[in-house]
Formats: structure tokens, sequence, C-alpha cells
């Protein structure tokens, strides 16, 4: 397989604490990236760096072989990486539906004129968005929620809800950080299957996420960081029986 994301020794300073320290990883198309480690190892840090929020003090940051080290977060997002976050951010007070055609913004070119005298691009995006919202909603399993306030559905139907946000725009590369934080294994369930449909509709995915377990049974390749250094690189059986792993990760990253 190609390599689709390339980290090439990035670095990330605030003031005199360095959160990445000359981490280097790649990760394959149409694969599952594991990133793991303990609290405050750098990983949300890290896909700050690759997503435009944060600009790397040292070291480069490749798409598709495409240098975008320290483009803004819009323009990373516009050459195909999406992501989530670890506290789910939605517009609460609007349908599932709208939280969706939002996340198809980035995606049009229609200015207020467009809109106020409905032009025939006008209509025309509108026509995509309504298409691509009812794809997600299928896609998500998100249908029976359509029309409710995305604060009012259950927690891990919003953390699906966010998944489809960030699938709107058509990304090549997704990244999701703890995905399955705050609910259940059952509902972790239900989550695992639709990531594993994000990888196999054609999408590269990159997770952060603590429940080991689940790790271990989805990732092709795992990252190990610890004080933002990277200790580890590699597939999962291998990573999870590395000393250096185990004690950096107390203990739970046993096979």
């Amino acid at each position: 397989m190609s390599v689709i994301l390339e980290v090439d020794g990035v670095t990330k300073r605030f003031g005199g604490l360095v959160a990445v320290n000359k981490v280097d990883f790649t990760v394959e198309e149409g694969s599952i990236l594991g990133l793991i480690g303990p609290n405050g190892a750098g990983k949300s840090t890290l896909f700050h760096l690759i997503g435009g929020t944060y600009k790397p003090d040292e070291g480069r940051i490749r798409l598709d072989g495409k240098d975008i080290t320290g483009w803004p977060p819009h323009r990373v997002a516009r050459e195909g990486i999406a992501r989530t976050f670890q506290t789910t951010a939605l517009f609460e007070e609007l349908p599932v539906y709208l939280n969706l055609a939002i996340g198809y913004r980035m995606k049009t070119r229609s200015h207020l004129f467009d809109v106020l005298f409905r032009t025939p691009r006008a209509r025309r995006e509108q026509k995509e968005i309504t298409q691509r919202v009812m794809e997600m909603l299928a896609f998500t399993g998100l249908g029976e929620y359509f029309d409710r306030p995305a604060g009012s559905i259950p927690q891990e139907a919003q953390k699906r809800l966010a998944i489809g946000i960030a699938l709107m725009g058509r990304p090549r590369l997704l990244l999701l950080d703890e995905p399955t934080g705050g609910v259940g294994p059952e509902e972790t369930g239900r989550i695992i299957e639709l990531i594993r449909k994000v990888r196999d509709s054609g999408v590269t995915v990159c997770i952060i996420e603590h429940k080991m377990k689940m790790v271990m049974g989805l990732v092709d390749r795992l990252v190990v960081l610890n004080f933002g250094v990277k200790i580890a690189d590699g597939p999962p059986q291998e990573v999870c029986s590395d000393p250096a792993v185990i004690e950096a990760y107390l203990g739970e990253c046993i096979a």
C-alpha cells in the first residue's frame, strides 16, 4: 500500500515544555492506525499539528507527498484531512440533518448573492447537500434521529454524528480523537462497526483511543507516545509485548 501521511521529525514546544519531540511515522492508505500513550503523552497535540491547528516548530508533514506543514485548518481540510475531537462539538439545538449539512459547507462555493437570488449554482449545491446528507444519515445509521436536536440524541449517536459530520466533505484521511470516550461496551461496538465501514469505504483512519481491547481488535498498526516521544511503532501484538510500552502505559497495553 502507498503512504498517504508522513510525519517527519515533528516537534512542538509550548514555552519550555516539549509536547511533541521529533516524532516520525507514516500511515498507509486504506489502513487504520492507532495512536496510544498515557495522558499528556502528546497524542492530541500531534493531531492538532496534522490538522493545522498548531504549527510545528520543527519537522514536516506530508499528505500524499505534498508538504502541508503549517497550513491553516481550512486548507488542510480542503486537501482531504478531517477530524473529530475528544469533546463532541455539535450544534446541539439544530437537528441532526442540519449538523450534517453544515459539515458539507467547505465544499460549496455559493455566496450571499447566490443564496438571495437562487442562482443555478445555489440550486445545484443545495441539491448536492441534500443528497449527501441522506447518504450520511444512512451510512452512520442516524436516520431515526434526522430531525431531532443533536443535543437530545444518545451520546453514542452523538459520537456517530460527529464522525458523519467529518465525513461530509469526503476526506481521504480521518483523525478520530477518542471516538468511544464516555460510552459503554455495547455502544462502543456500534462505533467500532462504523469505523470499519469508514475504512472499507476507502477513507484512511488514524485513531487516538484508551480502550486497549478495542484498539487491539481494530487497528493495523500502533504508534506509542510517551512524554511526546515515540517509543514504539508496529503491529499491535508486537507493540503491546514491548517492555517499554508496558512500563510507560502502566501495564494496560498487554496482549
